[in-house]
C-alpha cells in the first residue's frame, strides 16, 4: 500500500496548529452594526421579524452606542423612521430630522471613538415607499440625485462620517461628492450600496423600516440577481464617480460578486449582511435547527474569506460576544 506524501491533516492536529495556519480572521473590529432610530418615539419597539432588533427613541441612542463600542465595534449605520412622509421626502434633508438629530447627539457625546455613518435613500421617508422621487407614475432619476445629494450634505452639516447612498440612482455617487464638496465636506467619506440588488431578503428591514413600495416594486432601480456582469458594472461606475468604498448587498447569496469586486479592483469591499439573512438564523436557531452561535460565525467567516474588509451586519452585537467568548 502506498502513502500520500502529502497530509494536509498535519496541519490540523491541534487547535493551537489550526489557530496558527487560519487564513482568514474575524473580529468585532470588521462589523459595522445598524441602528434604527424612530422619530417622536417614547420607548423602544421590538421589530417582531428581527429578533432582538429595536426600533430606539431618540433618548435611548447614547445607551445604545456606548454599548455597541465597548464591544469593539468600530462604526454605526443610522437608518431612520420620521413621524410625518410626503412625496419628496422632505424630512430626510430637513436638519432637524430624526437622523440628523442622532448623528448630531453622538458625535457630540462620543466623538471620534465610533465612526458614524448614515443611510442616504428616501425609501423610509417618501409616502411612495420608493426610493426616488415619483413623476408620472415613475422614478425619476435625476430628480431623485438633487434630493439624495442635500440629504448627504445635511447628514455632514450634522458630523456624519460616512455616507451610505442606497437608493440605486444613476450617476447618485457623483452627484453627492459634488455636493460634499461644494458645501465644503471633502473629508466626508462615500460607502455607496454599489451593487444592491431586487432582492427577497430585505422583507424584514422593510418591516422594521416602514419602507415597503405603495405601489409597484423596485425592479427598474435595483439590479436583477441573475446579471453578474451588470453588477460589476455598478461597482466600476461609482468606483469611476469617486466613491470610498463599494458595497455588495445582500451579502450571503452575493459571495461570488463579493470575490469578483475584490479580484477585480482595489478599493475597500463592504458586504451588507441584511436582514433576511439575519431573521432566518434567528428563526431557525429558536426552533432548535442550527446552533446560533456556529452558524453566525460560519456565515461572517464566509464574507470575509470572499473578500468584504468590512460588514454591515445585524449580527453585529451578538457576534462580537460570540467572538470574545471563542
Amino acid at each position: 500500500m502506498s502513502f500520500p506524501s502529502r497530509r494536509l491533516r498535519r496541519l490540523r492536529t491541534s487547535e493551537k496548529m489550526r489557530e496558527l495556519v487560519q487564513q482568514t480572521t474575524l473580529s468585532s473590529k470588521d462589523f459595522i452594526c445598524p441602528v434604527f432610530v424612530q422619530e417622536d418615539l417614547k420607548t423602544r419597539i421590538k421589530i417582531e421579524s428581527m429578533s432582538e432588533m429595536e426600533r430606539l427613541p431618540l433618548d435611548d441612542i447614547n445607551d445604545e452606542v456606548g454599548t455597541i463600542s465597548d464591544l469593539g465595534i468600530p462604526a454605526i449605520m443610522f437608518f431612520g423612521i420620521p413621524t410625518k412622509k410626503d412625496e419628496t421626502g422632505s424630512s430626510a434633508f430637513d436638519d432637524n430630522g430624526i437622523v440628523q438629530k442622532a448623528i448630531t447627539q453622538i458625535r457630540q457625546n462620543f466623538g471620534d471613538k465610533i465612526v458614524i455613518m448614515a443611510d442616504v435613500c428616501l425609501c423610509q421617508f417618501t409616502s411612495t415607499g420608493h426610493c426616488g422621487i415619483i413623476q408620472g407614475d415613475k422614478v425619476d432619476n435625476d430628480t431623485s440625485l438633487d434630493t439624495l445629494a442635500k440629504i448627504a450634505v445635511s447628514q455632514a452639516k450634522a458630523g456624519v462620517d460616512t455616507v451610505s447612498p442606497s437608493a440605486m440612482m444613476d450617476g447618485q455617487v457623483a452627484a453627492i461628492r459634488k455636493a460634499l464638496d461644494e458645501n465644503g465636506f471633502t473629508d466626508v467619506s462615500i460607502m455607496s450600496h454599489s451593487a444592491k440588488h431586487r432582492s427577497n431578503f430585505y422583507t424584514p428591514f422593510r418591516d422594521a423600516a416602514e419602507c415597503a413600495p405603495k405601489f409597484g416594486d423596485r425592479k427598474t432601480y435595483q439590479v436583477s440577481y441573475t446579471n453578474a456582469r451588470e453588477a460589476m458594472l455598478e461597482v466600476e461606475t461609482d468606483i469611476n464617480e469617486g466613491v470610498d468604498i463599494v458595497m455588495i448587498k445582500p451579502a450571503l447569496s452575493y459571495l461570488d460578486l463579493i470575490a469578483e469586486t475584490r479580484r477585480r479592483f482595489n478599493i475597500p469591499v463592504a458586504a451588507y449582511s441584511v436582514s433576511g439573512e439575519y431573521a432566518l438564523v434567528k428563526a431557525a436557531s429558536q426552533l432548535g435547527y442550527v446552533n446560533e452561535k456556529d452558524i453566525t460565525e460560519e456565515i461572517l467567516y464566509s464574507i470575509k474569506r470572499a473578500g468584504a474588509d468590512m460588514i454591515v451586519t445585524y449580527f453585529a452585537k451578538s457576534a462580537s460576544k460570540f467572538l470574545q467568548e471563542s
